[in-house]
């Protein structure tokens, strides 16, 4: 399962924030009113039930904010560093999810709630693996997943009761984040996520031309190989 969370960190930092984008939003912690554990669930639950499906454009930026981590660690510094990543995503509840960076380099993650493929055409591969609880914990999935489940993977809370903007902390640490921030806009719509990893890295996914529950061709989710892929199941 390492190579499926890798390959959903690879969008995240090919799919928090930057300090200058993050201030607004944990700012407010301190002046204003915070929803209570229970009121902050229900309230993201009901802007997620809202998504029947969902179409947008993504923009995504990583920078390394405590790179003490990272050297704690003895990791490299990752080439997806200081890049900014473009793409589409498609959503449908519930479950089935299209991400698709197109620069500066192309990969396609789709899932339709039981398998999960990673398609790389400049490697000319493919890895298809069985969706389970850690994918589940992974952010990208948190659109097109199951409320009750996502109840269950994430402790939420809303730092600012009369805003809708999030703060959800996996209950499995062996996801591929330890918090994240998503804000919706007035029409429900998902517009900003961010993520802090173990790493400490802060990615930034801005969401933008979102069209919610417009039809959407559900092909979109059933993925096939091109002919000379090299397909690798785990």
């Amino acid at each position: 399962m390492s190579s499926l969370k890798s390959a959903f960190q690879k969008t995240a930092y090919a799919i928090t924030v930057s300090t200058l984008v993050a201030t607004p939003i944990l700012a407010t912690q301190t002046y204003a009113a915070a929803a209570s554990s229970q009121q902050a669930t229900s309230s993201l639950v009901s802007q997620l039930s809202a998504i029947q499906n969902l179409t947008a454009d993504f923009e995504q930026s990583t920078k390394l904010t405590n790179p003490k981590t990272t050297q704690k660690k003895n990791q490299p510094m990752p080439q997806h560093m200081n890049q900014s990543f473009t793409g589409q995503m498609k959503v449908a509840r519930p479950g089935k999810f299209y991400w698709k960076t197109i620069k500066p380099a192309e990969q396609t993650i789709v899932t339709t709630g039981q398998s999960v493929w990673i398609y790389d055409p400049d490697l000319q591969q493919a890895v298809k693996q069985q969706l389970d609880d850690q994918v589940a914990n992974t952010p990208a999935l948190l659109l097109s997943g199951n409320t009750q489940q996502i109840m269950q993977a994430y402790e939420i809370s809303q730092p600012d009761a009369s805003k809708t903007y999030y703060s959800l902390k996996p209950k499995n640490s062996e996801g591929a984040f330890e918090r994240l921030l998503v804000s919706f806009g007035k029409n429900k719509a998902p517009s900003l996520m961010i993520l802090q990893d173990s790493m400490g890295q802060t990615t930034t996914i801005k969401f933008k031309n979102v069209k919610l529950n417009a039809n959407i061709d559900q092909s979109v989710f059933n993925f096939t190989p091109p002919k000379g892929t090299d397909i690798i199941e785990q």
